[in-house]
Formats: C-alpha cells, sequence, structure tokens
C-alpha cells in the first residue's frame, strides 16, 4: 500500500511529494484494479494545482478585499480580520482517508454490508475547503457601555455580516451552495433568504462545543470552491486554542479506533487502506520529518512555512478598530 508517510524524509518540496505520491497511486490503482485509489490520485492533483497555479487566488483576495473594505467603513469601530489558506497536505490527507473510513463504517453498521465503489466514489466528489477564508470579528471591550453584553453586540454584528455576504460575492462571480437544512434551526439573527446557505454552528453546536457559521461558495471565475467561516474572536480561541481542538483530536482518535474495531479486517480493502493511512498521520512524529522550509521541534512547536501541516496562508488582512482610545458616543 502506498501511503504519504512513505515521502517525508527526503528532504523534497510539498509540491514533489504530491507529483511522486499521486504519480505512484495511479500506478498501484492500475495495477491493483482499485478505483478508489484512482480518485485519491485525482484528489491529490487538485490539491497540487492550487499549490502550483496561483494565479486565480490573486482575483480572489482582491474580491475579498473588496468585502474587507466594506466591513472597513461599515463598521470602523469593530477590529476584525480576514484570513485565507490552501489546505495542507496533511490535513487534506487526513480528510480524503477519514471520509472513506467514516462513510464505509456507518454504512456498515446500517446495512449490515458494504457499500459499492459507485457509493464510496461518490461521496468522495464532495470536497469543498481546500481553499478557506475566514472572517473573525471583535467588539473591542472600550466601546463596551456599562451593563451592554458584549458577546450579544459581537453576535448580533456577526450575523449582520453574514446576511450581506452572499450578495456581495455573488455580484462579483461566486454563486453560494444551496444546503440541506432539513431538521436544523435557524437563527433568528440570519436573514430568511440566506438561511438555506450557512451551516450554522452557533444555534446548531456540535459536541465538541465548536462554533461558526460556514458557507461554500463556487468561484465562477476559478472554476473552485471556496468555503467562508465567520467567527467571532471568542468563538475562534474556543477552536484554535481551546478544548475544540484538543479534545476533538482526542476523540476522533477514539472513534476511528472504534470503527476499525467494528469492521471485520480484509472485507473491503477501501476501509482497510483509508484507516491504516489515517493512522500513520497521526502517528507522524513531525520532529522527524524532513520536507524543505518545513520544521518542527516536536508535535507542538511547529514552523511551517511550505503549508505542509497547517495550510498555504492566501490572505491576512486585519483592520484594528479606530478610536480604541476613545468611547463612542
Amino acid at each position: 500500500m502506498v501511503s504519504l508517510n512513505d515521502y517525508l524524509y527526503n528532504g523534497d518540496t510539498v509540491l514533489k511529494i504530491l507529483k511522486l505520491y499521486s504519480s505512484d497511486l495511479k500506478k498501484a490503482s492500475l495495477e491493483n484494479n482499485n478505483p478508489v485509489d484512482l480518485i485519491h490520485c485525482n484528489f491529490l492533483i487538485q490539491l497540487e494545482e492550487l499549490l502550483e497555479h496561483n494565479d486565480f487566488l490573486t482575483v480572489q483576495s482582491q474580491t475579498l478585499r473588496e468585502f474587507y473594505k466594506y466591513m472597513a467603513e461599515k463598521y470602523p469601530f469593530l477590529a476584525f480580520t480576514f484570513k485565507g489558506r490552501i489546505k495542507s497536505l496533511v490535513r487534506a490527507e487526513e480528510k480524503f482517508n477519514g471520509k472513506i473510513v467514516s462513510f464505509v463504517s456507518e454504512y456498515y453498521q446500517e446495512n449490515k454490508a458494504f457499500p459499492s465503489v459507485a457509493e464510496i466514489k461518490n461521496k468522495l466528489t464532495r470536497f469543498r475547503d481546500l481553499i478557506a477564508y475566514r472572517i473573525i470579528i471583535s467588539m473591542p471591550r472600550c466601546h463596551i457601555k456599562s451593563g451592554e453584553n458584549r458577546e450579544e453586540i459581537e453576535l448580533a454584528y456577526l450575523y449582520e455580516i453574514a446576511n450581506a455576504l452572499p450578495a456581495f460575492l455573488e455580484q462579483r462571480g461566486f454563486s453560494p451552495e444551496m444546503l440541506n437544512q432539513e431538521g436544523k434551526l435557524s437563527s433568528p439573527l440570519m436573514n430568511p433568504e440566506v438561511v438555506p446557505y450557512y451551516k450554522d454552528y452557533i444555534v446548531n453546536e456540535n459536541n465538541r462545543g465548536y462554533r461558526s457559521l460556514h458557507i461554500t461558495l463556487y468561484d465562477n471565475n476559478a472554476r473552485s470552491y471556496i468555503e467562508v467561516q465567520l467567527r467571532t474572536k471568542e468563538m475562534d480561541d474556543y477552536a484554535e486554542i481551546g478544548p475544540a481542538n484538543h479534545l476533538g483530536y482526542e476523540k476522533r482518535q477514539e472513534q476511528e479506533r472504534a470503527r476499525r474495531e467494528s469492521i471485520p479486517e480484509g472485507q473491503c480493502i477501501y476501509f482497510d487502506e483509508a484507516f491504516e493511512r489515517g493512522m500513520l498521520l497521526q502517528q507522524l512524529e513531525l520532529a522527524k520529518v524532513d520536507v524543505n522550509l518545513f520544521a518542527a521541534a516536536d508535535n507542538r512547536l511547529v514552523n511551517d512555512g511550505c503549508g505542509f501541516y497547517k495550510g498555504r496562508l492566501i490572505l491576512p488582512y486585519e483592520h484594528l478598530s479606530r478610536f480604541q482610545n476613545d468611547l463612542i458616543d
């Protein structure tokens, strides 16, 4: 079985690793008549193209900059930041294999049989967050008057911004993707016409305590999907450095091990290989990895200059609230 871990110790660049890994996966898929490996190969090629051909990212960045300028003018009292990234090679590989593992195990538990190759392939066509942008807002404490609730104020502005975003981007070549919202709650702060576009993890908080608004849009110019996440600073802290980060990782490990126990080994090669690749990545010792422009002292102290582990940065826009030393009348 070919795995990403086989290519991480030769000092190669991320692009060379992608080329070698995808090429060898294609050979293996043809030799072993494994159509899922071929889908995997095409997924890696898609990631490679995003990293290598970045002209369209300049156009995307400029469009996001227009929304940034809109917010800076309309909300001069808010502090906010726009972050953009292409998903890292490690996270992309984890996600691809994790989707196979979760789909096959859930299907087997429900049907006591394995899904067809066509069903697995269909599940692997909906990757929408290889390119993602995040908008994080904060109301500086000096702007909060006595008796006002900071969280409520920030939440109201977050939804106001979310209400404006789809139409703003649609006028500039993006098409928001409709979602199946059956059984999902929606906030009264969100306009009814934009509800079908958002995954609202604020009113539909997940079991890790993660909170955010997510919207997927199709960039008609670049022919690619992007995901935009909107959070308050408190939500972002919880996701990045709080329990949602560490505990989620531990729970995912436990969940993956439980899935292995529920599936008879050797009965579904697609599950077996995806599970093994995922476990190899979870056991990765980053300090031993030799990828050009990447270094780590351990699995927590990481200097990622190439987007191998944390993702490739696209844009950093930051707006510092005006009047931070003065109360607003």
